[in-house]
């Protein structure tokens, strides 16, 4: 019965983009598959009288695939998004569930041993050693980390070639669809790396080339997750490039180079989650602060501390450890909620988050969205989901942006301390909350009525804490 309801969910999906006389069952199956394990997309048994909500969310997943990987964003099941689906590719999602997935762990040492546990038959031993030492040197060349070979005991990572089911709850496929995945750093089964045996290695272009899947993979077990740049070794599906021309893409580096440091530049290591004390001091000041999605993020130096926005539990993640690519000491911050969509700023550059993934080509100057010359940062940004308008704060000034024309308005910028009553300039952060504008400055915090355009209340900045 599952399978018969999901079926019927799928062909809403894909009625327009793909004949359902030319649909096949299994291509359903294998798309459902595919969004749980990648995707993060949940199945449950569903009453038919939730089938149009079943639908919105096999949409939105399938939305969420094609944006990754670039395609054509139709939130159906097309001829392309299938292809995708079916190109050989790392078994690590593209996506993590959140709350699961708070901050990226690193190594703690610069010092990293591996072990091949056991060699494949499709290769010589002696290129299985060469290939495994030379994407490891892919990774030392642009960071302090070395690595070294031991041949019995525990390795920090463990590289095991199997069929199938091997014990890690993550089975191997047969040949082509996952053929390797591996594990964030850490103790145990993390940092290990596993290749299947069912497909066919090889140290060229013919089968799968070891080299290539290995670097990917090796990145994982330092910490990165994946990319969708084409360009870098950790998008998801795999593709040939001669071994011997192979250079990291600039993603990749920067990538590897926020968690590590570059070579001889070592990164210093994130510290654990602050401490309760640290939330609570009365003192405390944001430099950015916005939704995103169900939860709160409040950027200060190089981490930002998120929460849901109902619950008083809070955790701390390094900027660096979520999103690689992106500087610390984050400016301002807003959300458009119904696109998904986060943007971050820092001086007169700014980032494009969509679905918590940095988006390729940015940063951006501030001064495209048509601030004058003379503006060099922005202090706060807040978006208006009633009037589909984002204000931002500079100094004593504010200027409004139209995001449906993607143009300032005219007549700015304004006086905050004359059109906001009772703020006075200048805002260190704020956000939009159930009609409420939230503005902070200091260690103060403003509730502020967007429809009758007055303070409500005045709180600490960390009242959201439970403090």
């Amino acid at each position: 019965m599952k399978f018969l309801l999901l079926t019927l969910v799928l062909q809403v999906s894909v009625s327009e983009a793909v004949p359902l006389a030319t649909l096949q069952e299994n291509d359903v199956e294998f798309a459902n598959k595919y969004l749980i394990n990648f995707y993060g997309h949940k199945v449950e048994e569903t009453p038919m009288i939730k089938m149009k909500v079943k639908s919105n969310l096999i949409e939105e997943k399938l939305q969420e695939m094609q944006q990754f990987f670039g395609l054509n964003i139709t939130g159906q099941l097309d001829a392309s998004t299938l292809q995708m689906m079916h190109t050989p590719r790392c078994g690590v999602p593209d996506v993590q569930q959140f709350s699961t997935f708070p901050r990226r762990p690193v190594w703690r040492t610069h010092s990293i041993t591996y072990r091949i546990n056991n060699y494949t038959p499709d290769m010589k031993q002696k290129d299985v050693d060469y290939a495994i030492q030379k994407a490891f040197q892919v990774w030392s060349n642009v960071t302090p980390l070395k690595f070294r070979k031991i041949d019995a005991g525990e390795a920090d990572i463990m590289i095991l070639f199997a069929y199938g089911a091997h014990g890690d709850y993550s089975a191997f496929d047969g040949r082509g669809g996952i053929i390797a995945h591996a594990f964030g750093p850490g103790s145990g089964i993390q940092g290990d790396a596993h290749f299947d045996e069912a497909e066919m290695w090889t140290i060229n272009s013919r089968g799968t080339n070891l080299f290539l899947v290995a670097v990917h993979e090796f990145g994982h077990s330092l910490g990165l997750g994946h990319s969708n740049d084409p360009k870098a070794i950790m998008f998801p599906t795999y593709r040939y490039i001669d071994p011997s021309t192979f250079r990291l893409s600039a993603d990749d580096i920067r990538g590897i180079q926020s968690l590590y440091g570059g070579p001889g530049k070592p990164q210093p290591a994130p510290g654990p989650e602050s401490p309760d004390s640290t939330i609570c001091d009365p003192n405390l000041s944001f430099d950015a602060v916005t939704t995103v999605r169900d939860k709160l993020f409040f950027f200060k130096n190089r981490s930002f501390w998120w929460k849901y926005s109902e619950r008083a539990k809070t955790k701390i993640t390094l900027i660096s450890s979520f999103w690689p690519t992106l500087p610390s000491n984050i400016q301002a911050a807003y959300e458009i909620g119904d696109r998904n969509q986060v943007f971050l700023f820092k001086d007169d550059k700014y980032w494009l988050i969509s679905n918590l993934r940095p988006q390729p080509n940015y940063p951006k100057s501030i001064h495209s969205l048509g601030f004058p010359d003379s503006v060099k940062k922005i202090d706060a940004a807040v978006y208006n989901p009633l009037i589909s308008k984002t204000y931002f704060f500079v100094d004593d000034q504010y200027w409004r942006y139209d995001e449906r024309r993607r143009s300032m308005d005219p007549t700015y910028p304004k006086l905050i301390s004359k059109n906001f009553q009772g703020i006075g300039p200048k805002i260190d952060a704020a956000f939009y909350f159930k009609r409420h504008y939230y503005f902070f400055q200091g260690a103060t915090q403003f509730e502020y009525d967007v429809v009758h355009h007055r303070v409500t209340k005045r709180l600490k900045s960390n009242s959201w804490f439970g403090c």
